[in-house]
């Protein structure tokens, strides 16, 4: 790129590459300044499943995990695949307000439930193999004349010399660029381990610190999860075994299963998303960060919202 941008967007994850794609097709010269590759961010070891949308009516979080779900029945991407499975609790009657507005939503009787399980409901939802969506993400963005590069920013004020539009998705990051005191870090442990021939997904409602969640990806199942309040991504092998054994008695094929991978991302918790403009001299900012553990389910959405903010014209951006 050689003409001064008209975007910068940090942060090459889910919701930095799918901005930089809204505002790129829009025809807006946009950079992207990351930390690390796409490959390498926090967004390649999520799991991922889209959906059920169980926001009300009226929250953002509804419009944008809607405009997501648009998107993957609309055009057909590669790595993400619309699967039939199960969302299960351990209580009876907890099938939460909306799920029957859930695509392929039927409850299942007391001898089609998991072991140990009060509710559970059959789906049909999109599962995501975040490498292989992370690579056509950044395909896409590059088609359309984006620019990628791995040169992290110190600050927004350094960022705001780069662009005079700022699109702030630097996730976890987010924290030290902002001061966001809301924003902290949550442990997402992630096991791959070979397919034993799955192909319908399990998800168990995270109603405590533990639970399970078994995504078939074709050769491979990622395996989950658990989340607690920590900076610590290294790898516990006494957690992955936790976490194959909670699966595996879901389903036990998952028992004897190679482990492939083993690895610790860090989700940026925060209550909400944070999707929303400020001003830094003559620079505008736009901040779309903290969206926890949906980051993909509502990134599509949160993108649409976040470049219609970067391209307003600049007497509307200053309202």
């Amino acid at each position: 790129m050689t003409a001064r941008p008209d975007v910068v967007v940090l942060g090459a994850g889910v919701s930095g590459l799918s901005t930089g794609i809204r505002l790129a097709e829009s025809g807006a010269r946009v950079l992207v300044r990351t930390a690390a590759p796409p490959a390498q961010t926090t967004s390649a070891l999520a799991g991922a499943m889209v959906g059920p949308n169980l926001s009300p009516p009226g929250d953002p979080q509804r419009a944008w995990t809607d405009e997501t779900l648009r998107m993957f029945g609309d055009e057909p991407m590669p790595g993400v695949a619309w699967r039939d499975g199960t969302l299960a609790a351990r209580p009876a009657g907890a099938t939460p307000p909306f799920a029957e507005q859930t695509p392929g939503f039927r409850p299942l009787g007391e001898d089609e439930r998991p072991a140990g399980f009060g509710t559970a409901f059959a789906v049909r939802l999109p599962l995501v193999d975040m490498p292989v969506y992370l690579a056509y993400l950044l395909q896409r963005f590059r088609d359309a004349g984006g620019e990628v590069r791995v040169a992290p920013v110190g600050s927004l004020d350094e960022a705001a010399t780069v662009a005079p539009v700022v699109v702030n998705c630097a996730g976890l990051g987010a924290r030290a660029l902002t001061g966001d005191g809301e924003l902290h870090p949550v442990r997402g442990p992630r096991v791959v381990v070979r397919n034993p021939g799955l192909d319908r997904f399990f998800m168990e409602a995270p109603m405590a610190p533990t639970w399970a969640s078994i995504f078939p990806h074709g050769d491979h199942v990622v395996l989950g999860g658990g989340q607690r309040r920590s900076d610590d991504t290294t790898p516990d092998p006494a957690e992955a075994a936790d976490i194959v054994a909670r699966c595996a008695a879901v389903e036990p094929a998952l028992a004897g299963a190679e482990v492939l991978d083993h690895t610790v991302g860090l989700r940026p918790g925060r209550a909400t998303p944070r999707v929303e403009t400020e001003r830094r001299g003559d620079a505008l900012v736009v901040h779309n960060y903290g969206h926890a553990g949906n980051g993909v389910m509502l990134s599509w959405g949160c993108a649409r919202d976040a470049a219609a903010l970067a391209l307003r014209p600049p007497d509307d951006a200053a309202a």
